[in-house]
């Protein structure tokens, strides 16, 4: 069976589809930019030459595209794992900001993940070792200055997680609601992270895989990560 990593040529994603390759998994990549993804595939194929790792670029702020993008996963035989880490971040308050953008922010953020899973989880639901993440932010627990939009839309993936756990903890899936606060990502493009002072893309792969790797009778439903000296 093999991993599925939405929005995984780059950052967090790619961070994620590097560790799971690096345990050993096949994987199952998309983003929306297919020049970003191949590259990045290029790049883990390589240096991860005992795994299979196929990409096919899609919009997943369509719902045709994710549709696709299910269809897809489903030719290539399936998956155990679903990582929704596909995201976008624009900056704007629910006062003044313009027309459009929390629906486009819902539409990537929240939308795409909700329905992905709802289209795979038939496929999966009685696998023994299937497992759901879900990639939210501090922003998705807590208000967020300047970016009140962005976090409405990450609140909306984390209540999601939070009930697809509740509604799946009869059956053999698991879900995980990922809430990072600061990541060293093309988002803090230009930050001075010579300190250390935000966290890297790894930390964040390396918790995830480890959650994978627990009892069946065990389930990491919460992975929260923040930098050390705190938010930023």
């Amino acid at each position: 069976m093999n991993v599925l990593i939405t929005g995984a040529s780059r950052g967090i994603g790619k961070a994620i589809a590097r560790q799971f390759a690096d345990a050993g998994y096949n994987l199952l990549i998309t983003s929306k930019s297919a020049h970003k993804l191949y590259a990045a595939m290029e790049e883990l194929q390589l240096h991860f030459t005992n795994v299979t790792i196929k990409a096919k670029a899609f919009d997943l702020s369509e719902k045709k595209e994710v549709t696709a993008l299910g269809d897809w996963c489903l030719q290539q035989g399936g998956v155990c794992v679903i990582v929704n880490n596909a995201g976008i971040f624009e900056p704007g308050n629910i006062n003044g900001s313009n027309e459009g953008i929390v629906e486009q922010l819902l539409q990537v953020n929240f939308f795409s993940a909700f329905h992905l899973t709802r289209f795979l989880l038939p496929h999966i639901i009685s696998l023994p070792s299937a497992h759901i993440f879900n990639i939210s932010s501090i922003a998705g627990v807590a208000a967020y200055p300047a970016g009140s939009l962005y976090s409405i839309s990450k609140y909306a993936l984390t209540g999601f997680s939070h009930n697809l756990r509740n509604e799946l903890k009869n059956t053999p899936v698991k879900v995980t609601t990922v809430i990072s606060g600061a990541v060293y990502t093309d988002s803090w493009e230009g930050f001075d992270n010579s300190t250390g002072r935000i966290a890297e893309p790894a930390d964040i792969a390396k918790m995830i895989v480890a959650a994978t790797q627990l009892s069946k009778q065990a389930c990491v439903e919460e992975i929260l990560v923040r930098p050390q000296q705190g938010d930023v």
